[in-house]
């Protein structure tokens, strides 16, 4: 069997920035294990398997290299961006439109999952904690300032111990054009610091269009890659706009 994947960096306009997924269109699905070794190998943060449906939709699954999870936003924005920018995506979360927005983007409509305030935790250690809650998914730690959030050296061992899929760290933005800046830390889902992260986005939007009193906000995601989500209530969804870039193709001869 030969595999065709493409490799995408989502949440960015250049190559080599924003998150890379790879995304494989195949007739239907392999076996479980098959598509966990396939991520795997290809050691990126997601990879996505596409499946067309008779009704023009298509049937989508993510997995990291350890395990599949329920919801991804930038390999959801690479798998649009193969398909050429709209799709509609039939997931365990739900059904996630996709198609054209502002400036050449990908505008996506996901759940939302605001966060609600819970108990500190004694650790990790996070300098200038103002704020910590817990959504659907994640635990969300606000921070004071922008340049704490930059220079937090992540204690990957505490934060497994939340027992979330992954803690966001977040503060004001402090750069033009950027409402918040925020970094992901997810070593329960085999990914120590992911480099952008849509479904991230639905949980911070919820916190900060509050906090702003905007219904749209523009994000920074502060890896050492980089990368740009654009945030917009809609109802009880959010849309996630960004930009995607091809940068390979891939051939597995398996």
């Amino acid at each position: 069997m030969t595999l065709e994947l493409s490799v995408v960096d989502a949440f960015t306009d250049r190559p080599f920035a924003g998150n890379p997924a790879a995304v494989a269109v195949v007739e239907t699905f392999p076996g479980d294990g098959w598509m966990q070794n396939v991520a795997r190998e290809m050691n990126l943060a997601e990879t996505a398997f596409v499946v067309p449906r008779p009704d023009g939709d298509f049937d989508l699954r993510w997995f990291t290299p350890t395990v599949e999870v329920d919801l991804c936003g930038h390999a959801t924005l690479a798998a649009a961006h193969v398909l050429g920018g709209t799709a509609r995506f039939h997931t365990r979360s739900g059904v996630l439109s996709c198609g054209p927005g502002p400036g050449g983007r990908i505008d996506m409509r996901f759940p939302a999952d605001p966060p609600v305030e819970s108990a500190r935790p004694e650790r990790p250690e996070l300098p200038g904690l103002v704020w910590y809650g817990r959504g659907r998914s994640d635990a969300l730690a606000v921070l004071g300032e922008a340049a704490a959030v930059r220079a937090l050296v992540p204690d990957l061992a505490a934060i497994a111990a939340l027992g979330t899929r992954a803690l966001i760290v977040t503060a004001p933005g402090d750069r033009p054009g950027a409402d918040m800046v925020s970094r992901v830390f997810g070593p329960n889902a085999g990914i120590p610091e992911d480099p952008v992260t849509g479904s991230a986005h639905c949980t911070l939007a919820g916190y900060w269009c509050d906090r702003l009193g905007q219904s749209s906000l523009v994000g920074e995601q502060a890896s050492p890659r980089g990368g740009t989500v654009w945030m917009r209530r809609d109802g009880d969804g959010v849309v996630l706009g960004g930009h995607a870039v091809t940068v390979s193709q891939v051939r597995l001869l398996v």
